[in-house]
């Protein structure tokens, strides 16, 4: 078991690699081939544009989900309570990082407990699915649920930035039914995410069977956590190792169409290089239900609560307006086929 310290260090590292080092992957994420039908007689007014939706149980005021970043440490604490003190203000939805090690060092679990100032916020916990074959049980990953009082529990899988670590976790093997255990088991709902490498057909499918009530591509495009782990690298074979998958995964866009084929009623998050509020809204247009930021917000955070709130309250902004100019009044009118134009196959 990591030491309290190593793992400590490894989220100030996260952290200080995400805000000072350029880590995006050398893929894009393929929205940029996507484009609305522009509108010039919308016949809408603009303020009556309605992003809400209900989801969970929770009413949010915009399809945001501020994406799992961080906790564990007194920084970490800082930017998580500033993110939800602005989750709460705006009306969007938050994840926090992987819980892991407030689970094996539970003084650090006050670094995630943000609902003392977001009350009302739709609040997804968080843990490595790998943890299932490292001796966590549905007992473990019902603590992360009660610890953070959350509306749903997310499962990351990430195979790749595990396997370029020094030491990580790097046995997949018969996870699904585990996965399967604990979504049959787990009193709220389970959601699979990726953490930016997207998501097949073939494991969309294989989620589905397992149980999950909904699916984060996290596809490629943005933050590559082999890049991270090639700047945490400890000597040159695992920096090398490292750098070779920068052009590594499935584009997000791409990733969204796999799990519409695969699983039609799969509720998606769109999240790996969501860039503004135009992007979250081309992704629901290709059927994601939420799109996930994590960069911007981060940055925002770092400076203080009201930069978080400024950047929720303009991504939400950029959202109607995009509804507005292709002529659409509510999220679901975003989905109808014709709005979309495609300048090449994503």
């Amino acid at each position: 078991m990591p030491k309290d310290t190593e793992i400590k260090d490894r989220k100030l590292d996260h952290i200080k690699i995400n805000l000072e080092k350029d880590v995006r992957s050398s893929l894009t994420t393929g929205l940029e081939n996507v484009h609305f039908i522009h509108e010039a007689l919308p016949e809408l007014d603009l303020e009556r544009v309605d992003s809400s939706l209900s989801l969970f149980g929770k009413k949010l005021a915009a399809p945001i989900l501020i994406s799992s970043m961080t906790g564990g440490s007194d920084e970490a604490e800082t930017i998580n309570f500033r993110l939800a003190e602005a989750a709460q203000t705006v009306g969007v939805a938050m994840g926090v990082g992987s819980q892991r090690v407030a689970i094996e060092h539970p003084e650090q679990a006050a670094t995630f407990q943000v609902r003392r100032v977001a009350p009302d916020i739709l609040l997804f916990a968080n843990l490595g699915a790998v943890q299932l074959n490292y001796g966590y049980g549905i007992d473990q990953f019902r603590q992360a649920v009660d610890m953070i009082q959350a509306d749903a529990l997310i499962l990351h899988l990430n195979p790749l930035q595990e396997a370029v670590q020094k030491g990580g976790d790097t046995n997949f093997a018969g996870l699904a039914k585990k996965i399967e255990d604990v979504c049959k088991k787990i009193e709220v709902p389970v959601i699979a995410k990726e953490v930016g490498w997207g998501i097949s057909e073939r494991t969309a499918k294989l989620l589905e069977n397992c149980g999950v009530s909904a699916i984060d591509v996290a596809g490629a495009g943005g933050t590559s956590w082999s890049q991270v782990e090639m700047h945490r690298a400890p000597d040159e074979f695992t920096r090398e190792l490292a750098a070779t998958f920068v052009g590594w995964g499935i584009p997000t866009a791409d990733s969204i169409l796999n799990v519409k084929k695969a699983v039609p009623d799969m509720i998606i998050f769109a999240s790996g290089g969501i860039k503004d509020g135009l992007d979250i809204a081309k992704s629901i247009a290709l059927g994601a239900t939420l799109g996930g930021m994590a960069g911007q917000f981060l940055k925002a955070a770092a400076l203080s609560t009201e930069k978080a709130v400024e950047m929720m309250e303009l991504t939400k902004k950029q959202i109607e307006v995009t509804m507005f100019a292709a002529g659409v009044g509510t999220l679901d009118g975003l989905k109808v086929g014709k709005l979309i134009e495609q300048s090449k196959d994503v």
